[in-house]
């Protein structure tokens, strides 16, 4: 059995794969069919989590608001829950140091972004709680955005004076107003405030506010961060080193690369071999990464001795500076040899193979992956190339260990992956989970699996239509159900 080959995930918030929170928290398709299915308080509690506790390993890469907006929708789930989390005491708090803007994006970031496609549902409450929480809320931006791409103009209107009621009209407050102008993400409900004939105030003000950021833009683009090209290498090492000294830590390994590859010239390789071989961290992490860039015949052994380096640091840089090689053919070689071994350096060496590789490379790739799933468990980051490695090389023998990181991984991503590379080895990916993936929280395995379900199975053709008629889905996945659906097997 896999549950017995491999190590079981180690996640203290994420319920287990084969419960209903644990398939919710996941994003799964199985996860919405199941709540359908169960008894309606069972699956409310455990959407309610969801959304109210955010259980995404990455937040800014991940999707699950659409996902829970539909089982939302087909729940008939109230939104008092919603209201409760996002108006509580906690919305103005900064408890621990952390920037509160922040604290607040990860605390109701999740709720905010499916009241918004609720709201693209017709949903009259939810848009309600967007406009008053855009009014009042801590985390006003987003929802702010969310509202600038469904509300009238009309109502998005009636919300300026309430926005700009949060800047006060002192030096601080107008730089503050300028910085959320300039760095608006949805610049819609701004616009229609600064072309407000009824408010000509509320006009001049965010026409000062425009030209200010303006400025500021300009002035910040004349204050380069980084050491000038006039600099010499040993200023540039020191700058890394000097980086790496403060409290907290500046690691400055890529900015003091780019600035190595301006100042260094021939006359330096042999200044640069030594740093790499020996020295400061730091100073050691920039040439390794400079020398591997410039592809200098030297720097395969260099990596090879720092990725031993007891120094986490430095191995670290090592693994960085050879994933910087991928156009070498030396790499290349030299990832045959060190894609067996056991540290980061031979995971990424395989993870070049199973971008880069050939059919004789499927092996290595092969053992790399499994080798992974069984050390590192399924949440790893080193999956992701090596999943997406045996579906291009077509390893029919990687079936077994993709179905369970499909099943087991909390990354939503991670398991999108496992399922277009299961679409390419196993044969009976398109009746097996290619059919609980059309309910997949992630746009690109819907459309994986739009592209691939068998429609033997009635609940398919069903999914296929209603897909195609939710203005909520996206673009590449209503193409490919429209392409279903237009041939013999979608009639």
């Amino acid at each position: 059995m896999l549950t017995h080959m491999f190590a079981s995930p180690v996640e203290t918030d994420i319920a287990p794969s084969g419960s209903l929170l644990g398939l919710l928290q996941r994003g799964r398709g199985d996860g919405a069919l199941h709540a359908l299915a169960a008894p309606r308080a069972e699956a409310l509690a455990a959407l309610e989590q969801c959304v109210l506790r955010d259980p995404r390993r990455d937040w800014r890469m991940e999707h699950r608001s659409l996902y829970y907006a539909r089982l939302h929708r087909d729940l008939d789930a109230g939104l008092e829950a919603v209201e409760d989390h996002l108006f509580h005491p906690d919305d103005t708090r900064d408890s621990d140091g952390t920037d509160p803007e922040e604290v607040e994006e990860e605390r109701t970031g999740l709720a905010l972004s499916v009241l918004g496609h609720l709201a693209s549902y017709k949903n009259t409450e939810a848009l309600r709680l967007l406009r008053r929480y855009a009014a009042t809320g801590a985390n006003w931006r987003w929802a702010l955005d969310e509202l600038a791409v469904r509300d009238s103009d009309e109502a998005l209107r009636a919300l300026g004076p309430q926005v700009l009621e949060r800047f006060p009209r002192t030096p601080d407050g107008d730089a503050a107003l300028a910085a959320a102008l300039r760095d608006a993400f949805e610049p819609r409900p701004w616009r229609l405030w600064a072309e407000d004939g009824q408010r000509p105030g509320q006009r001049a003000r965010l026409e000062r506010a425009r030209q200010e950021g303006s400025f500021d833009r300009w002035q910040r683009q004349l204050r380069p961060a980084r050491p000038q090209p006039g600099w010499s290498v040993d200023s540039v090492l020191d700058w890394a080193v000097e980086g790496y000294e403060r409290e907290p830590r500046q690691w400055r390994e890529a900015p003091a690369a780019r600035c190595l590859g301006a100042v260094a010239g021939p006359a330096d390789r042999n200044r640069l071999l030594s740093a790499a071989a020996g020295g400061h961290p730091a100073a050691r992490a920039a040439a390794l990464r400079h020398l591997a860039e410039r592809a200098d015949d030297a720097v395969v052994g260099l990596i090879g001795t720092a990725a031993g380096d007891p120094d986490p640091d430095v191995s670290r840089a090592a693994v960085t500076a050879f994933s910087r090689m991928r156009h070498d053919p030396r790499a290349l070689a030299a990832a045959r040899q060190w894609a067996g071994r056991a540290d980061d350096l031979g995971f990424a060496a395989a993870a070049m193979l199973a971008g880069l590789g050939d059919a004789t490379d499927a092996p290595r790739v092969l053992a790399a992956l499994r080798r992974a799933v069984r050390t590192l468990g399924a949440q790893a980051p080193q999956l992701l190339p090596l999943t997406e490695g045996v579906g291009r090389l077509t390893v029919a023998a990687a079936a077994p260990v993709l179905r369970y990181v499909y099943r087991e991984t909390a990354s939503s991503q991670l398991r999108g992956q496992a399922a277009r590379s299961l679409a390419s080895v196993d044969p009976d990916f398109p009746s097996g989970l290619a059919v609980e993936c059309l309910w997949d929280c992630e746009e690109s395995t819907r459309e994986v699996a739009a592209r691939f379900a068998a429609t033997g199975d009635e609940r398919v053709v069903e999914r296929l239509r209603r897909l195609a008629a939710d203005p909520a889905e996206r673009d590449g996945v209503q193409t490919a159900v429209r392409g279903r659906l237009a041939g013999p097997a979608g009639r």
